[in-house]
């Protein structure tokens, strides 16, 4: 049984699935489509000299000589892609706020469209791997939006860039180590090579090693394509990611106990899970994770909203009320975003600049008087 209590999540929380005298990289691949001036890749001398040594290293496990080369040319390091894996455990959301983020019902809308325009596709994803549509569609809106927010930085330089940085040096050298063999195998080429700022890719944010132990060609056009606009082979690699991790056909994933609640200090929805919650888990292991994939599916299948309510927050205030507070901060003439009811970073600094034109004392804090002095 899992409550509201038992929950934080990291939103940046990853889904757990050279020849020596080389010249060092000067250039910056004009590929990369980032506007954000610390996500566009640069070469820096300790970069460089990182990148000979792993060379060295590359050529060693069989990556050839002219796979490095073309790999390279053009990469740098991403001053980003560090800022945000040092940050990342600063994110935390209560399941309630994760909710509003990626099962909202805007979110919804736009997956029962998807939904709906692949659905064919999906069914025949279904049948082959026994997956329901609905989970793979839900791990799609998750991850990308349903294919709107792929990424778009430079896998080899934001996998190498981590890997210099060291903070988890192993780990993303070896996520290097197999885009480069993603490269080598003909599946796709460096310019397309492009993801988030920790290297996930893709429709479904695959990892590279993800990527090589579970992609599928379900196209059979001889290449697991998992950037093209055509979501096929994502999807169907999703759903060959959780067939082989153990999803069991006809089980559930979760059900909500609309009366779980009662007579317990569980504040919010109370659910009780089945074995193919703990498959979502392995996608990425997070339980916010694996109820908000299920969730968002229900939704997408025609389910409605959860039966309990979360109540008020810390603050005494309700997801309604928090974005009564955000709408009548944008009044104001303060850009908050979208008004979801998550008090992010936009929110609170409106917030801040708010109390201080009104002479009280500068918080950042939502709170009830708040509300109503913006009413």
């Amino acid at each position: 049984m899992l409550t509201r209590r038992a929950f934080a999540f990291s939103l940046a929380s990853l889904p757990l699935a050279g020849c020596g005298g080389a010249q060092p990289v000067t250039s910056v691949r004009p590929a990369a489509r980032s506007t954000d001036p610390d996500l566009i890749p640069r070469s820096t001398p300790g970069w460089s000299a990182w990148v000979d040594a792993f060379r060295r290293r590359a050529a060693g496990q069989g990556i050839r000589d002219e796979v490095l080369e073309a790999a390279f040319r053009g990469q740098g390091f991403v001053p980003g892609v560090v800022t945000r894996d040092r940050n990342q455990t600063e994110f935390k959301r209560s399941f309630e706020d994760y909710l509003a983020i990626v099962a909202n019902e805007t979110r919804v809308r736009a997956g029962r469209a998807a939904f709906a325009q692949q659905r064919s596709r999906l069914a025949a994803i279904e049948a082959r791997y026994g997956v329901p549509a609905q989970i793979v569609a839900a791990v799609w809106g998750v991850e990308s939006y349903y294919g709107t927010r792929r990424g778009d930085i430079p896998v080899i330089s934001s996998t190498s860039t981590l890997a210099f940085d060291g903070r988890r040096g192993r780990f993303f050298e070896a996520q290097l180590v197999a885009a480069l063999k993603i490269l080598q195998s003909g599946d796709t080429t460096p310019m397309r090579l492009v993801g988030s700022w920790a290297g996930a890719m893709g429709h479904t944010q695959f990892i590279p090693t993800s990527y090589e132990a579970f992609a599928v060609d379900f196209t059979g056009d001889g290449r697991r394509d998992i950037w093209s606009d055509d979501p096929s082979d994502a999807l169907a690699s999703t759903a060959a990611y959780l067939s082989r991790n153990g999803w069991q056909r006809g089980a559930s994933w979760a059900v909500e106990d609309p009366n779980g609640n009662l007579a317990t200090d569980a504040i919010g929805p109370v659910f009780r899970t089945g074995p193919n919650f703990r498959v979502i888990k392995r996608y990425n292991n997070s339980d916010n994770y694996a109820l908000g994939v299920g969730y968002l599916a229900d939704r997408i299948a025609g389910g409605g909203p959860l039966r309990q309510q979360f109540g008020p927050d810390r603050f005494g205030l309700t997801l309604e009320q928090r974005k009564d507070l955000q709408r009548g901060l944008a009044a104001q003439g303060f850009d908050v975003g979208e008004p979801d009811g998550v008090i992010g970073s936009k929110s609170r600094a409106a917030i801040e600049a708010f109390q201080g034109r009104r002479g009280m004392p500068v918080t950042g804090d939502p709170s009830v008087a708040l509300l109503r002095a913006l009413r």
